[in-house]
């Protein structure tokens, strides 16, 4: 990163005037001690500006990992550790939002009788604890279409399952089915959103390789059962995307490749695999035109699964189109030489192909996403910013908010789903703020991009930041995981 710019000032020192430098300081009180760097006598008063209307505390470190019941949204598990301490085991919980009450819409001054007290934040109590790991836990899904099963990872290279029940009283409960311990630690976990493979999910591991499990609670002998697993990665296995069809799997690394598997091969049946059979697009970073030093951090895949996009250091991003499978497309593996296609299209007919080389912003982007219902999409940088990229314009940069956290790293974005017709997007970052962004008009527009933000998490350096949040569909709600340990609500 370059140096601060400064601008000119002058270096000529400021002068007393004669009469000034001959007025005499009298010392009424004596020699006076200066203040002692000891802290200990007065303690710190941190007052936090808290705009949550419900918060869970049970944790006793910071929150890693938080998922949302895709059903129902008031069902959150959240995940952490136990402790600072190496051998601190891993600890989650499951908590309900239901019974908290919205803030009112009006402002105190509206109210019938101003100077009445409002509502305070209401504590929340866990449902169910999810134990078993003996290191933190830092991912966790529930599983598509219904969530049947709550499935958490951990730094231990556990990965565990729990079933959801419901009673008549649509009371939830949940209990232990099985485990699994195949790699040596679960970077993430991502559930399959296809209704032909339910209950399905894929995890990246920390030696680089990926698992896909399927989970039948009706086969009591092998209840988490292995669907694929793939070892091409030579370094750690960063993040991973499914298909919204369900198809492929998308997976980064820490050595800058990107493979597209064909999980269920679909893509195999009609010719469309790679020469080792199990991927439909394969670039690593011996491919000059693919490479990014300091290896690839996010991935994300369109709407339509035209292509898909990688995020690495640098602020480097790479958007690499994806066969149909309804036409004669060749995948492309990076041994092969193909010229760079000029549009998103191209996708459709070249599986592999780089359609863009996007370099906006200046450090590593830590989160991707597209929108569902526009052509957009945004992308979250360590340096503190958010770019967004019209994918219909040849990818041209839509808004680029320089300091969306300031000069914390923005951690995740996320569009709203049923609100705003695909313009809102949501992000949070380690500066502990939640944020709302409208980003409908040009990149020139002078109109603040900013809709809304909530604060309540510590952030700015103090311990803490916003590890990651759900919305839900309508982004009516909002719930973090806290690097302070604390879970928030928060009311659009």
């Amino acid at each position: 990163m370059s140096a601060p710019h400064q601008d000119d000032i002058d270096d000529a020192p400021e002068l007393l005037d004669a009469e000034d430098a001959l007025e005499e300081v009298i010392d009424a009180e004596g020699d006076i001690a200066m203040d002692s760097d000891d802290d200990d006598d007065e303690p710190i008063e941190i007052n936090l500006h808290n705009d949550s209307i419900a918060y869970f505390d049970a944790h006793k470190d910071s929150v890693f990992a938080i998922a949302q019941h895709p059903t129902q949204p008031s069902l959150i598990a959240t995940g952490g550790s136990e402790g600072e301490g190496d051998d601190a085991p891993g600890k989650g919980y499951v908590f309900d939002t239901s019974p908290v009450v919205g803030r009112p819409v009006l402002p105190a001054s509206y109210n019938a009788d101003p100077s009445s007290q409002q509502p305070k934040s209401t504590e929340l109590k866990p449902l169910f604890t999810i134990e078993g790991h003996s290191d933190s836990i830092n991912t966790l899904a529930f599983t598509l279409p219904n969530g049947e099963f709550l499935v958490s990872g951990g730094l231990d290279g556990r990965l565990r399952t729990y079933q959801l029940s419901i009673d008549a009283r649509n009371k939830p409960s949940f209990s232990f089915l099985a485990e699994s311990q195949e790699v040596p630690e679960v970077n993430w976990l991502v559930p399959c959103p296809s209704q032909k493979y339910p209950n399905t999910v894929a995890l990246g591991a920390s030696d680089g390789s990926v698992w896909v499990y399927t989970i039948d609670s009706s086969d009591p002998a092998n209840p988490m059962q292995i669907v694929q697993s793939y070892f091409l990665h030579t370094e750690a296995c960063t993040a991973g995307s499914w298909s919204p069809d369900g198809t492929f799997l998308a997976t980064v690394s820490e050595d800058s490749s990107l493979y597209v598997w064909d999980v269920w091969g679909e893509a195999a049946a009609k010719s469309l695999v790679n020469d080792n059979g199990q991927t439909v697009v394969s670039l690593t970073g011996q491919d000059q035109r693919f490479g990014v030093d300091g290896g690839l951090y996010s991935v994300a895949i369109d709407p339509k699964t035209t292509f898909v996009a990688v995020g690495g250091a640098g602020g480097a991003i790479k958007i690499v189109g994806l066969p149909r499978l309804g036409t004669d497309s060749q995948p492309v593996s990076s041994k092969q030489s193909k010229p760079k296609a000029k549009g998103a299209e191209a996708g459709s007919t070249q599986g592999g192909t780089i359609l863009a080389d996007l370099q906006t912003q200046s450090d590593g982007i830590e989160t991707l996403a597209f929108s569902s219902k526009q052509p957009l999409l945004a992308a979250g940088s360590v340096d503190g910013s958010i770019a967004v990229y019209d994918t219909s314009r040849r990818f041209a940069v839509r808004r680029h908010i320089k300091e969306a956290h300031e000069e914390f790293s923005v951690v995740k974005v996320e569009f709203v789903a049923g609100l705003g017709d695909g313009w809102l997007l949501t992000s949070c970052g380690m500066d502990g703020v939640v944020r709302r962004w409208d980003v409908r008009g040009a990149a020139s527009s002078k109109e603040s991009s900013l809709a809304k933000e909530w604060r309540g998490h510590r952030g700015d350096g103090e311990g803490g930041g916003v590890l990651g949040f759900v919305q839900g569909s309508t982004g009516e709600r909002v719930v973090t995981a806290g690097d302070d340990g604390v879970v928030l609500v928060f009311e659009a």
